[in-house]
């Protein structure tokens, strides 16, 4: 359990002291997706939900998701973030809406995490303000499609 960086010689959790690493440009970038009923995506697409604009509010929800993300995450650093954003689409062969969220620094630690709260938080809050329409819908595919910066390089899923 050693080799673990969260852990300690003891086998309990710890914030890993990044101290000693270089300041570096990082970006992380993630995407998920919500399915739901065509009946709520139109609701959506028109902004005809009762609760009102779930884009612009999913939106901000998911920038402000992610400058807590460790207050959120146990161990995660809490980070300066330079840029954050959520980019919001409208899916009709889900049918649903596709969330692509990113987050940038220049620091010691990267931003996965905290794109990937953006995403996380962006999803739950579509599905919050279109539940009244459609309680089944569906979060799903949330994932890091890439990071740059750091040790350990630059990565990208295919």
């Amino acid at each position: 359990m050693s080799d673990l960086s969260h852990i300690d010689a003891e086998g309990r959790a710890r914030m890993v002291d990044v101290g000693a690493k270089a300041e570096t440009a990082r970006i992380a970038r993630a995407e998920g997706c919500i399915s739901m009923s065509i009946e709520a995506l139109a609701a959506i697409e028109h902004n005809a939900l009762s609760k009102g604009d779930a884009i612009s509010t999913a939106r901000i929800a998911g920038v402000m998701a992610a400058k807590r993300a460790s207050d959120l995450i146990p161990l995660c650093h809490p980070v300066a973030l330079t840029d954050a954003g959520v980019d919001i689409e409208i899916d009709r062969s889900l049918p649903g809406v596709r969330v692509g969220g990113w987050a940038s620094t220049r620091g010691r630690t990267g931003v996965e995490m905290e794109a990937l709260t953006a995403v996380s938080v962006a999803l739950l809050t579509i599905y919050d303000m279109a539940k009244a329409l459609d309680r089944g819908m569906e979060i799903s595919d949330v994932r890091l499609t890439e990071k740059r910066g750091g040790k350990s390089g630059d990565w990208k899923r295919d």
